[in-house]
């Protein structure tokens, strides 16, 4: 799996300590997946959070997919 263009994730350490947020902002990618998966509607999040986009909350919902998919390999030496 590709890592998609999710150019709405930003990822810096001075900001909610080098989370996953949207556009820089203080609103976490896990804030945003959390509301989703309980049962909250891209409507009452964008109700609750004014500035965020309905294409933000589905670019936190692929990152939060692509990062699930990700598995780390172990390599052992000859």
């Amino acid at each position: 799996m590709n890592f998609p263009d999710l150019t709405r994730i930003t990822i810096e350490p001075q900001v909610m300590g080098g989370k996953p947020c949207i556009r820089g902002m203080r609103v976490t990618v896990g804030t945003l997946t959390g509301l989703v998966a309980s049962g909250v509607s891209f409507q009452e999040i964008m109700q609750l959070y004014p500035y965020i986009e309905e294409e933000d909350i589905k670019a936190a919902l692929s990152y939060a997919t692509w990062r699930a998919e990700e598995y780390d390999v172990s390599l052992q030496s000859l």
